[in-house]
């Protein structure tokens, strides 16, 4: 659960690994390498791999918090596109719940479908995060 006193941003990023922890679910079985995945996400944004994995654990108390602003979105529909590809399965559950999210975080619903290919069709080409963004910024219009 999170605390009062974690600043906006230890917040947001509790919610992001809890969110990539959910997909990670949703086909019905953790894949090692989901795991691995969400440990070098959270790892990367200064996180230690114990309380990342405790985090997973105890999911179900915890309240998403979505981010603010065009780039923070980006990078958490990057990193469940990410997860989404981790196991090598595209699962239809797996796309839905990277809709889903994408219309929550506040992208509208005419370009979540077009932003989620992009991302997908990026790293699958082996193409870097930040050309991924700019590609989308020029599509969608980011800020």
């Amino acid at each position: 659960m999170f605390s009062i006193f974690e600043s906006e941003e230890t917040k947001r990023l509790k919610s992001h690994i809890i969110n990539l922890g959910a997909l990670a679910k949703i086909d019905g079985h953790l894949d090692a390498s989901e795991i691995e995945h969400i440990i070098s996400i959270g790892q990367r944004k200064g996180m230690k791999a114990q309380d990342i994995k405790a985090l997973l654990a105890d999911a179900g108390d915890t309240k998403m918090t979505m981010p603010n602003n065009d780039i923070d979105r980006f990078d958490q529909i990057y990193d469940l596109v990410e997860m989404m590809l981790a196991d090598g399965i595209v699962d239809d559950s797996e796309m839905d719940f990277c809709l889903d999210i994408a219309t929550k975080m506040g992208f509208r619903k005419s370009v979540v479908g077009v932003l989620i290919k992009k991302i997908t069709t990026g790293v699958k080409d082996g193409i870097d995060r930040d050309a991924i963004l700019r590609d989308a910024m020029n599509v969608l219009e980011l800020e």
